[in-house]
């Protein structure tokens, strides 16, 4: 198939002086400095990886070399090797795309040496005019994607927006699924309901995950449920202390990052109707809501994909949680002590010169992999390094 045209880590190359230790720019509420005696943060290198691409929502490291990346509007799945993307022989059609939904979050197994499978979340057709966002199962086949099977479907849906859906293997092997509200206020709450939650499922078979907290329910979409109560899950990530962390897109405030406990209440609860003047988390609302570790204030600025900065050469960036960030274009990164608690955030000027910011994935010798999401065919695949 034809490659796009590409330049091959072309020339953007941003270098930041280094700073002391300490010198965070707060974003949201004002927080204290963060810990890092004796580190300071390193200049960064960017690099374009690839150019010409269309709303990449997600990309995913495999072996020799390569990487996949989904286009969301497109529905393609593009292999990324030596400066070009190469669309693969995929199903685009079987893609239903409307507003925010697609093709969106891309997931690799961890046998994928031996299996070649990866997963996709994505907007699909339900048969009878109906649609839903589903998650399924693939195997790459040369330059083929063969479908294995659909893992979970009927995740809701009305227009397009809010369809999440962000994918994270966890180090234990279950695959968790990040889910949107759809826009129907009573979905967050409702433990029947697929939507505004994270689920939990064996990556194999599609069962819900057996150490589920609701995992013997009569209702079979309530065993996949590991929390609830959320709006538009964008980004999921696994600390190094084996913690999930989700993040998640706010009405017209307080985007959020959550550290995830089984069975918690996130607090949204836009009802009657959608009104999405309540609180991202409501208070008042029965039970325990669960309060999240950052939140964005008042406005918004749209954060998306996130993962957690690995590696020593990372110098103070190291331990914190990067996140992808859209209508305020850059990344942000977050640093929480060992508890979870807001200790501080940089917002390197590096990573403000990209437009929005979609996705930020880890690279398996510690760099970034960042996707931007401005449209038109103007998008790249970013390599992030410190230098």
């Amino acid at each position: 198939m034809r490659a796009l045209s590409v330049g091959l880590l072309s020339s953007l190359v941003l270098t930041l002086p280094p700073a002391t230790a300490g010198a965070l720019v707060a974003d949201g509420p004002s927080v204290a400095p963060a810990a890092t005696a004796g580190k300071a943060a390193p200049g960064l290198r960017v690099r374009t990886v690839v150019s010409g691409l269309d709303k990449p929502w997600d990309v995913k490291p495999i072996p020799g070399g390569r990487m996949l990346v989904t286009e969301r509007d497109r529905a393609r799945v593009l292999v990324v090797k030596g400066g070009r993307a190469t669309p693969l022989d995929f199903p685009s059609g079987s893609v239903w795309v409307s507003g925010e939904t697609g093709l969106m979050s891309l997931e690799v197994d961890p046998e994928f040496e031996q299996n070649k499978r990866f997963y996709t979340c994505q907007g699909g057709f339900a048969g009878g005019g109906r649609r839903d966002v589903r998650v399924m199962a693939w195997k790459l086949e040369g330059r083929a994607a063969e479908p294995v099977r659909k893992l979970l479907g009927g995740l809701p849906t009305s227009s397009g927006r809010h369809g999440g859906c962000r994918l994270l293997i966890a180090r234990n092997g279950a695959l968790l699924v990040g889910t949107g509200d759809a826009a129907v206020g009573t979905n967050p709450r409702d433990l029947t309901s697929l939507g505004g939650k994270v689920l939990r499922l064996d990556r194999r078979t599609g069962k819900p995950w057996p150490a589920n907290p609701f995992a013997k329910a009569g209702n079979r979409n309530k065993r996949y449920v590991l929390t609830y109560g959320h709006r538009n899950v964008q980004g999921l990530a696994q600390r190094a202390d084996g913690s999930i962390w989700s993040v998640e897109h706010g009405s017209f405030r307080d985007d959020e990052v959550n550290k995830l406990v089984r069975g918690g209440d996130y607090g949204w609860n836009p009802v009657p109707g959608y009104n999405e003047q309540v609180p991202m988390t409501d208070q008042s609302l029965p039970g325990k809501q669960r309060g999240a570790r950052w939140r964005s204030g008042n406005p918004t600025i749209a954060t998306s994909g996130a993962a957690w900065v690995r590696g020593k050469r990372w110098g103070s960036y190291a331990g914190m949680l990067a996140v992808g960030v859209q209508k305020g274009e850059r990344v942000l990164f977050l640093r929480f002590d060992a508890k979870g608690r807001l200790k501080g955030s940089r917002t390197p000027a590096a990573l403000r010169q990209h437009g929005r910011i979609r996705s930020v994935v880890n690279a398996p010798n510690g760099d970034l992999l960042v996707t931007t999401d401005n449209g038109s065919g103007r998008d790249r695949l970013l390599r992030v390094s410190p230098r």
